[in-house]
């Protein structure tokens, strides 16, 4: 059987809050075959920040770490949703935008570096569900996950503006994913609203009101479990349960996990090689966990 091997992109919080999301990955993608090599001296890709002050910088920080992919001669995987939103539009305009190429190779000729735009780039949601396959996934599952009820919450980024792998409005991929796994997937009309992002910082307010309806909805829908695919979106449902508590009078106590975590356990590894138990809402009692 033929493995899949990735540059893996980690991005800013891999190795600070989301270890927990990078520790699940390399795991989860370990038991399915796949192979991850860290992309060597990656750097920040912008995030949402600098592209909306200096769209040439957040793309020029995107197409180094572009470059420094291509030179491995691997696809790039992520598993942040910022960090795809912005390195595979960056490549994207990169191939069919002369004047955009042109401006960013001066770029990477100031710090000796080239890019041929031949990279892929691929959110770790995709690489299981459309390169590995759901059938291969579903040929590893020990432990399936029959009882959970789950939304799949994919933020608004994974499958916008364009994305050749889902429906922009209504992605299908990751309720694909849990259902192979035994889950029961329940309807979730939020599935792709925006939580908020960087706001929790600034607007705090507005990202309070925005993650409340999630949870909000999550609860109402019966489910036992949100499942994420970005380190951002993850950090905002999860940890400012008691300000939401104090604000708007209810407790939402539905734990969230992200996707690595959860194919993990149906994959039959142990919750501490998943780091399952980091997070702020415990998913023991949902998952039988002890």
């Amino acid at each position: 059987m033929s493995r899949l091997r990735y540059a893996f992109y980690p991005g800013c919080t891999a190795h600070a809050s989301a270890r927990d999301y990078t520790r699940s990955t390399y795991a989860t993608f370990r038991a399915l075959g796949i192979e991850l090599e860290e992309v060597p001296g990656w750097s920040c890709c912008g995030s949402t920040a600098v592209s909306n002050v200096d769209p040439l910088l957040g793309m020029a920080l995107c197409a180094r770490n572009l470059a420094l992919a291509e030179s491995t001669g691997l696809d790039l995987a992520v598993t942040c949703n910022a960090c795809y939103a912005n390195l595979a539009p960056t490549l994207e305009a990169y191939r069919e935008e002369r004047r955009v190429r042109d401006r960013l190779q001066r770029v990477l000729d100031a710090v000796d570096r080239h890019l041929e735009g031949e990279v892929e780039v691929r959110h770790g949601v995709h690489i299981l569900t459309r390169d590995l396959g759901l059938d291969r996934v579903e040929e590893g599952v020990r432990r399936p996950l029959d009882g959970v009820k789950a939304v799949p919450y994919y933020g608004c980024l994974l499958s916008r503006p364009r994305n050749p792998y889902d429906d922009p409005e209504n992605p299908t991929s990751l309720d694909e994913l849990l259902a192979t796994l035994g889950v029961e997937v329940l309807p979730f009309e939020r599935k792709t609203k925006c939580c908020g992002g960087s706001f929790m910082n600034t607007k705090e307010e507005v990202a309070l009101r925005l993650t409340f309806e999630i949870l909000e909805e999550a609860r109402e829908r019966g489910a036992h479990l949100i499942v994420c695919a970005c380190p951002l979106c993850q950090l905002n449902l999860d940890a400012y349960r008691a300000k939401l508590r104090a604000r708007y009078g209810t407790y939402h106590d539905t734990p969230v996990l992200y996707f690595t975590q959860v194919v993990g356990l149906a994959l039959g590894l142990d919750r501490r090689d998943l780091a399952i138990g980091q997070s702020f809402v415990p998913a023991d009692r949902v998952l039988g966990l002890r």
